[in-house]
């Protein structure tokens, strides 16, 4: 399974990085839209664990970039916002899987990853 993870933290996208690592995944990690967006372009990837509240901002961006150029990848979303905690992020991005607060146990997110990912390379 092929991760990329895009959060402006590189303690926080190391950390999961980790986790998802022990589980198998090829994980790349971006900082910024930018860099996000350069990965994107460079590979394939099955799943997409994006922080809403990017330093750069630009996840929403992001999120519509990998709708096109990889239709077929899903989004966990991370924010430390309750703004999407009405569930309103499954209408603005049609690859959208999940929404977990930030502060959630890497354990957790991993999971999530592993579930959403069943079935991908």
């Amino acid at each position: 399974m092929r991760v990329l993870i895009v959060e402006s933290n590189p303690d926080l996208g190391r950390v999961w990085g980790r986790h998802l690592e022990r589980q198998g995944a090829d994980v790349r990690i971006a900082r910024s839209e930018d860099a996000a967006i350069d990965k994107l372009n460079a590979s394939a990837v099955d799943i997409i664990v994006l922080n809403l509240d990017l330093d750069s901002g630009g996840a929403l961006a992001i999120a519509e970039y990998a709708e096109f150029r990889h239709p077929a990848a899903k989004i966990i979303f991370v924010t430390s916002s309750s703004f999407f905690a009405d569930g309103s992020i499954f209408a603005h991005s049609a690859n959208a899987c999940a929404c977990l607060p930030a502060q959630s146990a890497p354990e957790d997110l991993a999971a999530l990853v592993e579930y959403h990912g069943r079935g991908a390379p």
